[in-house]
């Protein structure tokens, strides 16, 4: 098996990957909380650890991949204060919450079909484990670690940090965090600042509650992912990980349960994926700059030029390693699209060519580069780099530049596989250059008549051009720079 090398945010170095017990390997990934629509900085976590997932097993693993549904709602920060959020968005929509739950749960995997992400071995609701979480929150107690007060739950972290490294995951000093902590306004029902909920007891308005032990309540939002990683893959795990947004507190307080509870770290390697930038700055709802995938896909955001298929976000979410942040541009993903059309068309012209008795190139080079580069913490920005020199001689073997002999070509039928369609998980959408271009100068001859109408105030023939460009679900924009089009 390869030498894989993996960087672990808990020694905060890369490490060569062993397996508790190989060839079978756990992994657990944080997934989404179903009160929303996923945006396209959750999709690039899901997307990453998608490729992780495909790697490892291309590698002959045999993986228990374990990704959770948080669908019980949790409160609003990270101080167990505010609202639920499903149990918010249901009171506003006068529902269910778990019709909240449903609905955008059901979203969320089709989006993550569109996207070709291969659905996890487990994908548990935290609604269906609140015994587990229950019974996790007792065994805290009778080890001393949490404290029961007016019916709510609660770890404690001063006690905890006496005898462990609480904020080993991070570095962070303790004394910082509670100096940066704000006073216990409002929450009397803690004796530290840190310390942090295991449950929560409900008010007689709240929506998501079951009976327990100390009262009629809801869990916590990091006990959770310890009820269900546990259950599925044991007190201590292969393989850690989510957003780099969930390493400070969610995965730290974790961490902490999990040594309270069961005497043992959950896991042996902690992964964190970066975030995704818009033209240098943070994505967020309140610059207007934040995505979901079907405005990506449709072109319908007021920063986008155009729509963009899947296969082009997803090939542009591979661009540059995991762990570093990714710049979002309308000529990042175009350059994206162009870059995975032309790949597609190698690989057809690939089928065609005919091989020689003597070879130019040296393609075993380029397959044991791509190992090394998915082998040295999954670099699938240097594997896209030796993806366009096999479509660079794949062309010029075609142009009859170079020779290839049939091994030479096997090789790159094996690279296409396994690298470009078994790992990266990227699709063949046959004819999708010449649909494109094909698409492209039909609509911009159908532009310039529009163009035309409105110079000669021919508004009516203007409009119906527009109108029926709409039926035909192509959205025209004119802005201040001209006209632009999607599906």
């Amino acid at each position: 098996m390869e030498k894989l090398f993996i960087y672990n945010t808990l020694t905060r170095k890369k490490e060569e990957f062993k397996a508790i017990n190989p060839p079978f390997l756990g992994m657990y990934v944080c997934g989404p909380t179903v009160y929303s629509d996923v945006h396209l900085g959750n999709c690039r976590t899901f997307m990453s650890f998608d490729i992780i997932y495909r790697y490892l097993l291309h590698l002959g693993y045999k993986v228990r991949y374990v990704r959770n549904i948080t669908d019980a709602g949790h409160l609003e920060g990270d101080l167990d204060e505010g609202d639920d959020k499903i149990a918010k968005k249901a009171k506003l929509e006068h529902v269910e919450p778990m019709e909240i739950v449903q609905r955008y749960t059901v979203g969320f995997k089709d989006i993550m079909a569109l996207f070709n992400s291969l659905p996890p071995s487990i994908e548990p609701t935290a609604t269906g484990h609140i015994i587990e979480q229950q019974e996790i929150a007792k065994k805290i107690i009778e080890n001393g670690l949490a404290y029961e007060h007016n019916g709510s739950v609660y770890f404690d972290v001063e006690k905890y940090a006496k005898t462990n490294n609480y904020t080993e995951l991070t570095g962070r000093k303790l004394d910082d965090l509670l100096e940066n902590t704000r006073d216990l306004d409002g929450q009397q029902d803690k004796k530290g600042r840190l310390d942090f909920a295991l449950w929560i007891k409900a008010k007689p308005e709240h929506l998501m509650k079951w009976p327990s032990t100390w009262g009629i309540g809801f869990p916590g939002w990091h006990i959770e992912c310890s009820a269900m990683s546990t259950k599925y893959l044991g007190d201590t795990f292969d393989i850690h990980g989510g957003g780099m947004d969930l390493q400070a507190t969610h995965h730290t307080n974790e961490i902490a349960q999990n040594v309270a509870y069961c005497g043992k770290s959950p896991a042996n390697y902690w992964m964190h994926t970066n975030m995704l930038t818009v033209n240098g700055q943070k994505m967020s709802k309140s610059l207007g700059n934040s995505f979901l995938p079907m405005e990506l896909f449709t072109g319908n955001h007021p920063l986008l030029t155009k729509g963009f298929t899947p296969m082009a976000v997803r090939f542009f979410m591979m661009q540059t390693h995991y762990r570093s942040t990714l710049d979002f541009s309308n000529e990042a993903l175009t350059a994206s699209e162009k870059g995975y059309i032309k790949l597609m068309e190698a690989y057809k012209t690939l089928q065609t060519l005919v091989a020689s008795n003597t070879s130019t190139e040296d393609i075993k080079s380029l397959e044991r580069n791509c190992y090394d580069a998915m082998n040295d913490d999954f670099n699938t920005s240097v594997v896209i780099a030796q993806l366009f020199d096999a479509i660079r001689i794949i062309n010029s073997a075609n142009d009859k530049k170079v020779t290839l002999t049939q091994a030479d070509i096997d090789t790159l039928k094996n690279i296409f596989q396994h690298f470009v369609f078994d790992v990266m998980g990227l699709k063949k959408e046959e004819e999708t250059g010449k649909a494109n271009t094909a698409l492209e100068s039909v609509m911009k001859l159908v532009l310039d008549l529009r163009a035309k109408a409105k110079e000669n105030k021919d508004f009516a023939t203007s409009d119906e051009i527009r109108n029926k460009l709409t039926e035909a679900k192509i959205q025209v924009k004119d802005g201040k720079d001209g006209t632009s089009w999607s599906i």
